[in-house]
């Protein structure tokens, strides 16, 4: 059991979440964030759930959630208000007379990496994951300054400690050349190195590394102060942008090729049991290898689908004219589809949210109880199927 005194504040668990789901990260249609609830509040129990609807708020409430994490957000368009009286003000209401704060995290855990589709291609047994759809890397640029040699290292760890120099899981990344440098120090000029009015050659190093862009100002201000020199040199470029490891959607590929009725079969395995079950189109025996996947509604991302060379696409929500204009576009081949419910796309990443964050919080000295909303909230509740023949 945790104690009070341990329990984190509800502003240290979103600090946490927004490290994983950057609200940046998120399409500028999306709400996301925190919708209710003390950011002083301390927070004991997380229930982690797809949808805020009402069979998720009776859960968390039973239970006696402190915060209830959800994917889909509960209030996507603009409201003027949340009365007791509508369905959504009502879910306002009953979290917050049961203590209970919601936070969402909708197309920013959509893009993350590791995000939304990453965990349905992960529970499908796929590897070597790239994005389907990939989100411009973070804008980068490149500085390039000139150093005496005894002061290269203080200057490159003030720019390290700045935040340049890291790419990817590396960090204080530089390269540097000798070189000579000439300079005539002004007569009012107070030189590191020199006397005013006289020339100058100094052996120095040129110094290059990538910052991002959005820590310009505190890497050139680190720069300033950790350079010896009154006036140093420097070039800021700004880098060409190119795709990131973040974005809509995976492809990645299963150990062993199999037919797609199999691994039709393996879809509806693996993922949560629903009314609707899987949809298939294509030929059953065909051969897949190279999957695509997107959490969630996907029906935008046929052209993505064809350009990275599927086998097989799974998504949720398919409707018929894309659906049909797709097949009709790859024939007899592929890609072939597999359509699944919406919620059952999105659920397995509940568990490495709950994984990731309760485990960030233990190291930190602030435990939680976190646990995964096993209700359904698929609208669907059952199907009867075709008698055959034609409608008459």
């Amino acid at each position: 059991m945790t104690t009070e005194a341990a329990s984190p504040l509800l502003a240290d668990v979103i600090t946490v979440l927004e490290r994983m789901y950057d609200p940046a990260w998120a399409r500028d249609w999306d709400a996301v964030g925190l919708v209710c609830g003390d950011p002083n509040a301390q927070v004991r129990r997380i229930l982690l759930a797809i949808d805020p609807g009402p069979t998720v708020i009776e859960e968390a409430l039973a239970w006696r959630a402190d915060l209830l994490i959800t994917h889909h957000p509960l209030l996507l368009r603009g409201v003027h208000g949340v009365p007791a009286t509508t369905p959504k003000g009502r879910v306002v209401h009953q979290l917050i007379r049961g203590g209970c704060a919601l936070y969402t995290a909708h197309t920013n855990a959509d893009a993350a990496a590791p995000g939304v589709s990453d965990a349905l291609a992960r529970v499908l047994g796929l590897t070597d994951l790239v994005p389907l759809s990939a989100d411009p890397a973070d804008p980068v640029d490149k500085l390039v300054t000139f150093v005496p040699e005894a002061a290269v290292d203080k200057v490159l760890d003030a720019l390290a400690a700045a935040g340049a120099g890291e790419i990817g899981e590396y960090e204080r990344c530089a390269w540097t050349a000798v070189g000579s440098g000439t300079f005539v120090p002004g007569h009012s000029a107070t030189p590191h190195i020199g006397t005013p009015g006289e020339r100058e050659v100094v052996e120095e190093r040129r110094l290059e590394t990538v910052l991002p862009r959005r820590r310009r100002r505190e890497v050139l201000a680190a720069l300033r102060t950790a350079h010896p020199y009154q006036e140093p040199a420097v070039d800021l470029y700004e880098l060409a942008s190119w795709s990131g490891p973040r974005g809509i959607g995976r492809v990645g590929t299963l150990e062993q090729p199999t037919s797609l009725r199999e691994f039709a079969m393996l879809v509806a395995e693996a993922l949560p049991s629903t009314s609707q079950g899987v949809r298939v189109a294509g030929d059953p025996t065909a051969e897949v290898s190279r999957v695509a996947v997107c959490g969630g509604a996907g029906d935008s991302l046929f052209d993505a689908v064809r350009a990275a060379d599927a086998d097989v696409y799974v998504t949720a929500d398919l409707r018929h004219h894309p659906a049909s204009e797709a097949r009709e576009a790859a024939g007899d081949g592929p890609p072939y589809l597999v359509d699944v419910a919406h919620w059952a796309s999105e659920w397995p990443w509940l568990n490495g949210v709950s994984n990731r964050l309760e485990g960030a919080l233990a190291d930190s000295g602030r435990p939680v109880e976190v646990l995964v909303s096993a209700r359904s909230t698929d609208p669907w509740t059952f199907r009867v199927p075709s008698p055959g023949g034609m409608v008459r």
